[in-house]
């Protein structure tokens, strides 16, 4: 994911109601959000980056989910580093609680480029990142993290946290809202735009919430929402590349002990 925001026990229906893009080259080969059966983890609900084997996003039977965002920052990338996208797929499988597992595994976290990894079950949020080394429990509240740290203004971030406060502030969550606010192609201005070490021409082109470009871009949207009696839903939306046109919607329920 590149873009994730989420509002957090502020609904009075819902605990959890996120909504998230996942960017990417059109090239690289990904499977929709699915049961992973083949793998022999029916439990796992995720896409699947079929390059390196991870997901990006997923959720389990027992309610335990994660989302991860890439931190930019052309001077720290590793050579040959292990796929991020194992990251989430680990916390899946793993029977420990988010923090548990974040504490556990922070001595692994260095060998992988710089990462945003938020881990949820039905209790609790922390969010993780092996630029601060830091495991943060969050509060309730609309939150976002992007390609820098969780919560750091960035215009399309703010935009989206803003639109996301927007929708649940009415009772009846209307889905549709959440995948608008992820559909939004509005560039800032350039003095506005972040300067994470990439070329100007390439900042302007990703600093919307939904990205067009020749070879890069949006590949698909996901909404989860979880409710107080641990009945979930998750709807991701699949893209025809350097277009918002949907090619394919996978919606799914899941109910939490």
């Amino acid at each position: 994911m590149c873009l994730i925001t989420f509002a957090y026990r502020v609904h009075p229906e819902y605990k959890l109601i996120l909504a998230a893009n996942r960017d990417e080259f059109y090239s690289r080969p990904t499977r929709k959000a699915q049961f992973w059966n083949q793998e022999n983890l029916p439990n796992i609900l995720a896409g699947k980056d079929l390059e390196a084997g991870g997901t990006w996003m997923g959720i389990n039977n027992s309610g335990k989910w994660g989302a991860l965002t890439n931190y930019r920052d052309p001077s720290i990338i590793k050579n040959n580093p292990p796929s991020r996208g194992e990251l989430v797929l680990n916390y899946l499988q793993d029977l420990k609680n988010p923090e548990t597992h974040l504490t556990d595994t922070i001595a692994e976290s260095p060998k992988y480029n710089g990462y945003n990894l938020l881990l949820g079950d039905t209790n609790q949020i922390f969010h993780y990142s092996n630029i601060t080394e830091s495991v943060t429990e969050l509060k309730e509240g609309i939150h976002g993290v992007s390609n820098a740290l969780l919560d750091t203004s960035w215009p399309k971030l703010d935009q989206a946290k803003k639109e996301l406060q927007k929708a649940v502030s009415n009772k009846n969550i209307q889905i549709e809202e959440l995948f608008e606010l992820l559909k939004n192609d509005h560039k800032p201005p350039e003095d506005q735009l972040p300067d994470t070490g990439i070329p100007q021409k390439w900042e302007k082109a990703v600093s919307s919430v939904f990205i067009k470009t020749e070879t890069y871009g949006t590949r698909c949207s996901t909404v989860l929402m979880i409710d107080y009696s641990n009945k979930a839903s998750f709807i991701e939306r699949r893209y025809n590349p350097q277009t918002s046109e949907i090619i394919e919607e996978n919606a799914f329920k899941l109910v939490f002990s």
